[in-house]
Formats: structure tokens, sequence, C-alpha cells
């Protein structure tokens, strides 16, 4: 059985035959396999056999072995600049294919649609309140006009959270808490999210979002409030959008109103609308003059001041302008839908 020296010996003639026919990349690559492969190169086994030798023996085996590998690695370094190894390709693109897009973040379509409010109303001297969600019954109902047991809080369908606490059904509250801060004149509106009991269909949700408007100062009018309506839904809808005032009741205003515009579908057309149910007309908000008893739950004397609001739902008359058949294709996050409203 040949030593390790000797085996040494035989294996640096056969890497300088082999190195000596080298001819291509390809040959060149076999060599380094054959002498440092990691598992079956010659000199990963002979380092093995370095195991079974004596620490004397081991030493002087163990430093021929390492002159020898240093001897192999130099020779295949020389051999890489006669016959380098190839580069990788560089990746073709496909010309035909077509591009691919990439979208940015954008305001959600209520969103835009709410700051679009907000701009008619700052633009004519309103500023912009908000207030929480979480309210108590007070503010959201008996500083209102909506006393224990009224019957009017039947229609509201209130979700509450335990006796005190319930979510808003409305952002009337805002309007309180801004009277009992500040004292007239007030021009405000508050956006904001409210929450009731419905059932979820193509026109409710519970929970949707809604603007209220407030006025107060003194000689404030019914025309007051029809006037700024007036040019509110224009600015909104476009000059030529027809509206209407019709006698209704709310609790917290005194007289109240309806407002309808002209069905946009089918601006009367249709007695099969879906959107006006052949009507030719859609509510969009409600309004009036603020009931004295509210002025005096906030301690505004209700024979010097006199004010209006109203109320608008976002959702439903984002829905008109945008011809859009279901309130919940808003929150079903398709961006199939969404990406429609993205400004370029």
């Amino acid at each position: 059985m040949n030593s390790l020296p000797e085996k040494i010996k035989k294996y640096r003639q056969l890497f300088n035959d082999l190195a000596s026919k080298i001819k291509d990349k390809k040959d060149l690559e076999e060599l380094r396999q054959a002498f440092l492969g990691r598992k079956k190169g010659y000199l990963t086994l002979l380092f093995e056999e370095l195991k079974h030798l004596s620490p004397e023996e081991k030493k002087a085996a163990g430093s021929i072995l390492n002159n020898f590998k240093e001897e192999v690695q130099a020779s295949l370094s020389k051999l890489e600049q006669k016959y380098p190894m190839p580069r990788a390709e560089k990746t073709l693109f496909d010309l035909t294919l077509p591009g691919r897009k990439t979208y940015w973040g954008a305001p959600h379509p209520l969103t835009l649609f709410q700051r679009k409010i907000e701009k008619i109303f700052i633009s004519m001297g309103f500023s912009v309140e908000e207030g929480p969600e979480i309210e108590t019954d007070y503010y959201n109902f008996e500083a209102l006009n909506f006393p224990p047991y009224h019957p009017a809080r039947d229609s509201w369908d209130t979700l509450y959270i335990n006796d005190k606490l319930l979510l808003r059904t409305h952002t009337s509250p805002v309007q309180i808490r801004v009277m009992e801060k500040k004292k007239p004149p007030i021009r405000i509106i508050i956006p904001g999210k409210v929450f009731r009991r419905e059932t979820s269909d193509p026109t409710h949700l519970p929970m949707f979002h809604q603007v209220e408007g407030l006025v107060v100062d003194q000689g404030i009018t019914f025309a007051h409030l029809k006037g700024t309506l007036e040019y509110f839904i224009k600015a909104l809808f476009g000059e030529k959008i027809k509206l209407r005032f019709r006698p209704s009741f709310f609790p917290f205003t005194e007289p109240s109103a309806e407002v309808d515009i002209e069905c946009i579908a089918c601006h009367g057309k249709n007695s099969q609308c879906r959107v006006c149910g052949g009507t030719g007309w859609k509510e969009i908000l409600g309004a009036g003059l603020v009931d004295p008893q509210v002025f005096k739950n906030v301690n505004i004397d209700p024979e010097k001041y006199s004010g209006w609001a109203f109320g608008l739902g976002i959702d439903r008359t984002a829905m008109l302008a945008y011809e859009i058949p279901e309130i919940r294709y808003f929150y079903e996050n398709d961006l199939r839908f969404l990406r429609q409203f993205i400004r370029r």
C-alpha cells in the first residue's frame, strides 16, 4: 500500500499531465472538480487520510499536502487567465410584452368627495369641526331635543355600548359641543363617520359618512339656509341641476325641510328608474332652522340669536354624483373600482 507522500507524488504527476492537455474552459472545470471537489476531489480524499497517521507522520505529510494544494490552486489560476470562465449572459427583455404599470397610493373616493364638499363650504367662510365617534346619550339625543322615551328615537336604530355610551347616530353632537364652547357667530361643517343598526343593502350600511352644517348669528332666516344650500348643491352637481324643498319634521329644527335634486340617472324621464323609483327626484339632505330649545340647552339666547342646520349623507350623495348603484362598492376594496378615481 502506497504511503501518503507517494500518493501525493502520483497525483502531482497526474495533475501536470491533465493540465498539459487542457484545450478549453470545459476541460479546465473538469480538472478543477477532479482535484478540488468537496466530496470526491483527489485533494479532499488525501486530506481525509491524514486522520489515520501518527502525530509525527501527520505533521510531515500535512506540510507536503498543503504545498501540493497550493501548487494546484496556482496552476488553475494561471489556466483561468488563458481560458476564462464565461460570464452570465444578460437577460433579454421581450419588448412585445405589455409594460408593467406602477400604481401609487391615492385617496379613497369617499375621501375625495368629502374634500370636495369641504372645499365648497370653506370658500363660503365655514370652518371644519370634528368630534368623538363614541358619544353620551345627552349629546347624541337629549341636548338635541330628543328627551328620553321620545318616539323619534325609534327611527335611529342606535348602537349602544352600555347604559351611558353609544356610537353616534349623526354628527349633530359636535354642534352641541361647539355651541357650548363658542359664542355666535358660528359657521361650521362637521364631516365624519356615523353608526346605525342597519341591514346591509345597496343603499344602507351600519357605518356611513355624514356631513352636517350649522350657522348661528343674529337675524338668520330660512332664506339664508335656502340660498346657501342652493349654491352648495349647484357647486357640487353643476349649475343646471334642479332642486326643491319639501316640508318635513326633525326634533332639532323648526321649521324643517327635505331637499331633493333632479334624478341624475333618468332626469324624470323613466318611470322604471331604479335610482328615483320613477319619481324623477332624489332626496339628498334634511335641513331647517334650529329649534329654540336647542339654543336654551347650550345657553344661547334664542330671542337674540337664530340659526339653521343641515345633514347630508356623503356615501349616498357620492353614489348619485358618480352614478354608482351599490354603496357597498366603496368598502369592498376592489382595485378595479377604486382605480377609476385616481387622479392622473
